[in-house]
């Protein structure tokens, strides 16, 4: 056997030294590929997904009779809860006829809608892009929905553009051809976030765990507070479809919130809200978006006073007259939502003017009229076709939905200008 070979004490003190000063030439070099090895590829947000479709389409106005325009969501008038946006979809194209339509030929709404969306829903949507040869859809109702209408134009290549969405993941799934026409949740929850966490109040969170819109919201806000340095202290989340509202309401008033916020949709956001008033809760409430719902007005009552949310339409003048006529024609007045349907029918019917009959032009007719000015502000799209418009706070007044806090003035988009408003009012 060979005895253990052991190196010189010179050479080892020589090895560290050398090894040492190694170390300290590529220590920073290391450290800077090891940071661009964590960094992203790119940013979904910042990279413009591409558009192809039938540039070879040449259909002229004078080879149709009308231009048909896809509406996917109830086509009810009386639908307690979307047949006000159907209205106002109505409303744009019956302006837009007033006014010659396309070259004379006149626009018509093609509805695509059943009470199992996910079912006989979408097929209707699919038979009538190939059947009615739909120019492009506008719609859905809510973000679920639209993720719907979505997987259509994927494959279809039409324009999507959706009056009702929130959820940002549907402009991160790389599909150019839709276009999302209210500010996403990301953007909705930041002036909500910054007035909740401005007095540490002990807060609880109720979130519709059955509803898509609810858990996202919900989950915005969450990640929101946490910038602020705040977690919630109790998160209650339950079934919208049976909510126990009395039981529930217990159980939030028994964890002695200082806060309470609702992630629901309209209806059931005023059951709650009227539960926890009923049940003598004084403390502020915050909500989303839709407690400027018609609905959450009516269902909630006298309850609804003073209750916070994300204001994504303040009516202004340049608004007054789809307010007035749209109160001749339904005896109520209009919410965010049929004023964002009667944006996203209007901007179609533009695009369509602008580019023709062409589906992948008109397509990039309504990417190219970013800034547009229409009834709920200025829709200003970012690369992957969500509107970045800044977010103020609303609360209810006396049974009205009102201005509580304007974005801050670093974020505010500038006016369109009058070559880029929809003039369908005019």
């Amino acid at each position: 056997m060979m005895p253990p070979h052991n190196p010189p004490r010179g050479l080892l003190a020589l090895l560290v030294v050398l090894v040492g000063a190694v170390c300290a030439r590529t220590g920073p070099e290391l450290a800077r590929v090891d940071a661009a090895e964590r960094s992203p590829f790119f940013h979904l947000r910042q990279r413009r997904p591409e558009s192809v479709g039938p540039a070879e389409e040449t259909l002229e106005p004078e080879e149709i009779r009308e231009v048909r325009i896809g509406y996917f969501g109830p086509s009810d008038p009386s639908d307690p809860v979307f047949g006000h946006m159907w209205r106002a979809a109505e409303l744009a194209v019956e302006l837009a006829n007033q006014q010659g339509g396309l070259s004379g030929k006149p626009f018509r709404l093609v509805p695509a809608w059943s009470a199992n969306p996910w079912g006989t829903g979408v097929r209707q949507l699919v038979r009538a892009v190939y059947e009615e040869r739909l120019r492009a859809i506008v719609g859905g109702v809510d973000s679920a929905s639209t993720h719907l209408a979505e997987q259509v134009v994927a494959k279809a290549r039409l324009v999507l553009v959706s009056p009702a969405c929130s959820d940002k993941t549907a402009n991160l799934a790389g599909v150019p051809w839709i276009f999302s026409c209210l500010p996403g949740d990301h953007l909705q929850v930041i002036p909500l976030a910054r007035a909740i966490a401005r007095g540490r109040p002990r807060l609880v969170i109720l979130a519709a765990a059955d509803q898509h819109d609810g858990r996202l919201f919900e989950r915005e806000l969450t990640a929101a507070l946490a910038r602020h340095k705040l977690t919630p202290h109790y998160r209650f989340a339950f079934a919208s479809q049976a909510l126990e509202t009395e039981q529930l309401v217990r159980r939030v008033l028994a964890a002695r919130p200082g806060t309470v916020a609702v992630a629901a949709r309209a209806g059931a956001s005023a059951q709650i809200v009227s539960a926890l008033r009923r049940g003598g809760f004084s403390g502020e409430v915050f909500g989303g978006m839709w407690m400027a719902r018609r609905r959450f007005l009516e269902d909630a009552g006298p309850s609804a006073e003073g209750v916070v949310f994300p204001l994504v339409w303040t009516r202004s003048g340049s608004s007054e007259p789809f307010v007035r006529l749209f109160r001749q024609r339904t005896g109520h007045e209009p919410d965010y939502a049929a004023a964002h349907t009667f944006d996203a029918v209007n901007l179609v019917i533009e695009a369509i003017r602008r580019a023709g009959l062409n589906r992948t032009r008109i397509r990039d007719a309504v990417a190219q009229l970013s800034p547009w000015g229409g009834v709920t502000g200025t829709i200003v799209w970012d690369p992957v076709g969500s509107n970045t418009r800044p977010v103020a706070l609303g609360t209810i007044r006396d049974g009205r939905v009102e201005l509580r806090e304007g974005p801050p003035a670093s974020t505010r988009v500038k006016p369109a200008s009058a070559e880029t408003k929809g003039d369908a009012l005019r």
